[in-house]
């Protein structure tokens, strides 16, 4: 059965390392028949939670007028989503981690879903990257039914489109495929 599948890519450069990987992941979940939307953050206004606590003490919409609702509604829709960042001082990038805090409004919403996680980072040992994938980790905790089902771990590329020439760009591509 076809799923609704969310790439969030927080790429601060459009076809930088962790967005092409996304690019190969959305090729193999389009080819499996699944439905698939990629959002680029950075052609998005999403601004900083600002602790004003009209969601969480009143239980109203965040007053901010951005594009933040609007993901954050994609993503109680999605059966699946995927959430891709470049890897900076051994985290998530900053556009992902705002995205993040933008769904204390509707997180308990966000429910049952399938998560992949995607990484591009200069650094070539893989298990430094653990401390990026628990920021996620961090995320998913908070949520209910959450499923971890794979992470592709694009390291060793620095400069834009280093990733090409790696085997991550298969993986991040079959991994699509098993979705």
């Amino acid at each position: 059965m076809a799923k609704k599948v969310l790439i969030i890519s927080s790429s601060p450069r459009k076809g930088g390392n962790s967005d092409l990987l996304c690019d190969e992941f959305m090729k193999g979940a389009i080819e499996t028949g699944n439905e698939v939307e990629k959002i680029f953050l950075k052609d998005k206004t999403v601004h900083p939670c600002t602790g004003c606590s009209v969601c969480s003490m009143y239980g109203k919409p965040c007053p901010q007028k951005d594009d933040a609702a609007e993901i954050v509604e994609k993503m109680i829709a999605a059966d699946v989503i995927v959430m891709a960042t470049p890897v900076y001082f051994y985290t998530m990038c900053g556009q992902m981690k705002i995205m993040i805090d933008r769904c204390c409004a509707r997180y308990t919403e966000i429910t049952n879903k399938e998560f992949y996680f995607i990484i591009a980072a200069a650094e070539d040992n893989k298990a430094m990257m653990e401390r990026t994938i628990d920021g996620f980790r961090g995320f998913l905790d908070c949520l209910e039914g959450p499923r971890e089902k794979g992470t592709v771990y694009g390291i060793g590329a620095w400069k834009v489109g280093e990733i090409k020439d790696t085997p991550y760009m298969q993986e991040a591509y079959n991994m699509g495929k098993m979705v």
